[in-house]
C-alpha cells in the first residue's frame, strides 16, 4: 500500500513539476523566441532549433532555479547563453548550406527593414559580452537586471550602455558616411 501511494505522489510531484515548466515557458515564449531569432545562428543552427535547445536547457535546470534572480532573467541568460553555444559551435562546424539557400536568405533579408538589419549588423561586430549587453538593453531589461545577469554592478551597466551607444552611433555614421 505504501509503495502505491508513494509512486502516486511522485507522480504528482512530476506532473506539477511539468505544468510549472510549461507555464514558465509560456510566459518566456516571446523572449526565447526573440532571442534565438534575432542573433545570426549560422547555417547550421536556425531559431526553431535554437528554441528547442533553450527549452531543453530551462529543463535541465529548471530543479536547480533558486530565485536568487528574477524568473524573467534567469530564462534570459539561459537562452543567451545556449544560443552562444550553438554560435560557437557553428563556426567550429564546416558550412553545410547550399549556395541556392544562401541566395533565398540574402533576398529575404533585403525585403527586411533595413534599418533593423544595419543595427543588427552593428551589434554583431561588437565582441560577444558587448553584444549581449546591448541586447539585452535592446530587449528592455533594467540596469538593475542586466547587471545581475552579468555579475556587475548598475553603475558599471550604465556606464557601459552608454559607451556602447556611443559606439554604435559611430559605427552607424561610419557605414552611412554622415
Amino acid at each position: 500500500m505504501a509503495t502505491s501511494e508513494s509512486h502516486g505522489a511522485v507522480k504528482s510531484n512530476l506532473e506539477t513539476t511539468h505544468a510549472e515548466f510549461n507555464a514558465l515557458v509560456l510566459r518566456h515564449k516571446t523572449m526565447i523566441w526573440h532571442i534565438c531569432s534575432d542573433y545570426r545562428l549560422g547555417s547550421a543552427w536556425n531559431a526553431e532549433d535554437c528554441v528547442q535547445e533553450v527549452i531543453m536547457n530551462l529543463w535541465r535546470s529548471f530543479n536547480s532555479f533558486e530565485g536568487r534572480s528574477s524568473e524573467k532573467t534567469w530564462v534570459w541568460r539561459v537562452a543567451t547563453n545556449t544560443m552562444l553555444m550553438l554560435r560557437r559551435k557553428d563556426v567550429k562546424s564546416p558550412q553545410t548550406e547550399s549556395i541556392e539557400t544562401e541566395s533565398i536568405d540574402k533576398k529575404d533579408d533585403e525585403t527586411s527593414n533595413e534599418s533593423y538589419q544595419q543595427l543588427q549588423q552593428l551589434i554583431e561586430a561588437l565582441p560577444e559580452e558587448s553584444g549581449v549587453v546591448i541586447r539585452a538593453f535592446l530587449d528592455g531589461f533594467s540596469y538593475k537586471e542586466i547587471a545581475e545577469m552579468t555579475n556587475s554592478s548598475v553603475g558599471a551597466v550604465a556606464m557601459r550602455i552608454a559607451r556602447l551607444k556611443r559606439k554604435l552611433r559611430k559605427m552607424y555614421e561610419r557605414e552611412n558616411n554622415l
